[in-house]
């Protein structure tokens, strides 16, 4: 299985992925370095990705996904997924592929975007991710999960939705440290 934990920039996504990859010890990725140095350049001066600039940076996603599903492995990657046609493009033909939209307060991403800094995704950036954002519906692949509380709580909540008789049993024992 390869779950591909989405939602906007601040929503908690990389940090609850990791967790959840750290505790069932799946390979982890996070999308933001599949961006092209181009679309990182236009982030860092604040001018928002259109659907083109987005185009190789999902290609990279998907490839990164079909190269753990055809080794065989499970795996954890993230990945804002703003639009239907994003998640469509990351899920259609992928049958191991599964996603989880987080999603939290616009106070809470405007918090967590000015925390972080250093970040090449500068929080008046947020604006054009929420304009753009259209959130799951019904009859699509993805689950919708409302991250409260800390990331632990959020990853708990993930995995239990995922697998609610247990999650799967991985090789070894648990990371220190990881929920």
């Amino acid at each position: 299985m390869i779950l591909i934990v989405a939602g906007t920039a601040g929503c908690g996504k990389t940090t609850v992925g990791a967790l959840i990859a750290g505790r069932l010890r799946w390979r982890f990725a996070d999308a933001d370095p599949f961006h092209p140095e181009a679309n990182v350049a236009k982030m860092r001066k604040g001018i928002p990705l259109t659907d083109e600039d987005r185009q190789p940076w999902l290609r990279a996603v998907g490839d990164w996904i079909d190269e753990r599903i055809a080794a065989n492995q499970q795996a954890v990657v993230t990945c804002s997924a703003l639009k239907r046609a994003y998640r469509d493009m990351l899920l259609d033909g992928r049958p191991d592929a599964t996603m989880v939209f987080l999603t939290v307060t616009r106070q809470v991403l405007e918090k967590r975007l000015l925390d972080r800094p250093d970040h090449f995704f500068p929080r008046k950036l947020l604006e054009s991710q929420l304009a753009d954002l259209e959130l799951p519906g019904p009859d699509e692949r993805v689950q919708s999960v409302v991250s409260e509380g800390g990331p632990a709580q959020t990853a708990a909540k993930v995995i239990a939705m995922l697998w609610p008789y247990g999650e799967p049993n991985p090789e070894g024992p648990p990371v220190p440290g990881v929920l």
